[in-house]
């Protein structure tokens, strides 16, 4: 996961309700913006940080040390 902690514009903490949004979107196919209304997540700046979220740590790995 490489979620960053808090909200660039406005300093919310989000983090902590990654992993829940990751499951209900991603496992269970829910809408994300249904998932964003469960977590409270009401700001349109902290909704941005999820769903324009790309986990690229895989990408990164390929080019890690030998």
């Amino acid at each position: 996961m490489m979620i960053p902690v808090r909200c660039f514009t406005c300093g919310a903490v989000i983090a902590d309700k990654w992993d829940d949004y990751d499951k209900k979107v991603n496992k269970e196919h829910e809408e994300p913006a249904n998932v964003l209304d469960q977590l409270e997540i009401k700001r349109y700046c902290c909704r941005r940080m999820f769903i324009s979220n790309v986990e690229l740590i895989d990408e990164f790995i390929k080019f890690g040390r030998k």
